[in-house]
């Protein structure tokens, strides 16, 4: 297999001066709109959504990945769930932006605020950003987020991981997408990103243009689960996932 080649250093000028303009118009467009309707989080989280479908394709393409997505009718907004996705590159942000369905919250860690302008517009945007060093209270925000989407009848996207993989194979689960499968007895839908951290590598500024295919698998229903077998429901998800990225 021949290797990509990797992006050249006048077009990655280019690339990241059309992506930051792009990213940086529509994300204060949004913001404004979205501090326009402030009290009113369902709102936010749909401009959101728009937001994360103007930006997501284009930065996507910018990095040179090239998206393949023949699951894309089992991403439906009129079936809430929650959707879990390998995370083994900064392109899976734009990824998620681009693929999760309307009415869906997503879920970071509240380092994420620190990036300019993106933090403040993830956060406006209605989305959760937890504490990974507080566990109390990081299961505390996501049964506040379970209540929301259950009252608005909404999805979640969350990175189960927590953080990057470095060589593209799943690393340990958190367990926070299990308790809010529990808590709102939404189906778990697997997303898997494969070649994204080919196209993007962790941790690098670096880009080798190539195929970024989105395999969605079936719902995993959530309804009989309980907190006694928690481990072993992170577990039987993980393994799903990481059979479908062999």
């Amino acid at each position: 297999m021949v290797e990509a080649k990797k992006i050249g250093p006048l077009s990655f000028a280019l690339r990241f001066a059309i992506g930051f303009v792009w990213l940086g118009f529509w994300s204060l467009l949004c913001m404004c709109l979205m501090i326009l309707a402030l009290p009113f989080r369902t709102v936010r989280v749909r401009i959101g959504n728009f937001c994360g479908k103007v930006i997501g394709p284009v930065v996507s393409r910018l990095v040179g990945a090239r998206i393949v997505n023949p699951d894309s009718e089992k991403l439906n907004s009129s079936r809430p769930a929650i959707y879990v996705m390998n995370h083994a590159s900064a392109l899976d942000v734009f990824l998620g932006m681009s693929l999760c369905p309307y009415g869906g919250c997503g879920v970071g860690k509240k380092e994420i605020l620190k990036i300019p302008l993106f933090g403040l517009a993830y956060w406006l945007a209605g989305h959760l950003l937890i504490d990974r060093g507080n566990n109390a209270k990081a299961v505390a925000s996501m049964k506040k987020l379970s209540d929301f989407v259950k009252a608005k009848d909404l999805s979640i996207w969350i990175w189960p991981e927590g953080t990057r993989s470095l060589d593209g194979k799943l690393i340990p689960f958190k367990k926070g997408f299990v308790h809010l499968a529990l808590a709102t007895g939404l189906p778990i839908v697997p997303v898997i990103a494969h070649g994204a951290h080919k196209v993007w590598p962790a941790k690098t500024m670096s880009f080798y243009p190539g195929e970024v295919k989105i395999q969605v698998l079936d719902p995993i229903k959530t309804d009989e689960w309980n907190r006694e077998t928690l481990d072993e429901h992170v577990e039987e998800v993980r393994n799903t996932m990481a059979k479908a990225l062999t």
